[in-house]
């Protein structure tokens, strides 16, 4: 049997556009605040390296809220780092959060600290739709494709709502993969392996 063709990059495009207008619709229907539980499972999941810098970002209206997540990291040692949108087509900025900082308002609605650059360890995603390869659908701008390509050896976990799976996210060759996704439901089994054996960051042992 013959492999299928890839769809050329406009048709990708177009099945993206409909899924991201699709995906913002059901959004609005859900409660922003299961963050806290989606928090818990990535705390009892997840085994970050002391002192690492992790990048998470500031809700956007509608978003699932993981603040919860980013002050009970930053109070067992982590460095939590946010996002400062540079223009469009160039990889986002990391900037150092703590909860007493000085927050500036940033583009689409979000904020982001006044502090000090910084390299993260770990990336997290937002998502407005994602499949079990570890594909995903954000909000088109490329932000996060850029930022990526440029960190390709730092795990990158998505987040979102557990309603926001579907079947299959159209993909070109170069989109990468995420290395886990979490929602409010837990923690989402992936279809392909991530390495030979378990992720580093993955917890195996009871904290």
């Amino acid at each position: 049997m013959a492999a299928p063709h890839p769809l050329p990059p406009d048709r990708i495009g177009a099945q993206k556009a409909a899924l991201r207008a699709r995906m913002l619709a059901l959004r609005a229907a859900l409660n922003p605040a299961a963050g806290a539980v989606l928090a818990e499972h990535v705390l009892r999941d997840v085994s970050f390296p002391p002192a690492s810098k992790i990048a998470g970002v500031w809700p956007l209206p509608g978003e699932i809220d993981l603040r919860p997540l980013w002050y009970a990291l930053h109070e067992r040692g982590h460095g939590v780092l946010l996002p400062h949108t540079p223009p469009r087509g160039e990889q986002l900025v990391f900037r150092l959060w703590h909860p007493a900082c000085r927050m500036v308002r940033e583009r689409f609605g979000t904020e982001r600290p006044d502090g000090e650059p910084g390299t993260p360890d770990i990336i997290f995603v937002p998502l407005l739709a994602f499949d079990r390869r570890g594909h995903r659908v954000g909000y088109g701008g490329g932000y996060y494709d850029h930022t990526l390509a440029a960190h390709p050896n730092t795990p990158a976990i998505g987040f979102g709502f557990a309603a926001q799976e579907v079947a299959e996210i159209p993909a070109a060759e170069h989109d990468r993969l995420l290395s886990a996704i979490f929602t409010e439901a837990g923690s989402v089994p992936l279809t392909r392996a991530i390495s030979d054996g378990a992720p580093w960051w993955t917890r195996t042992t009871d904290p």
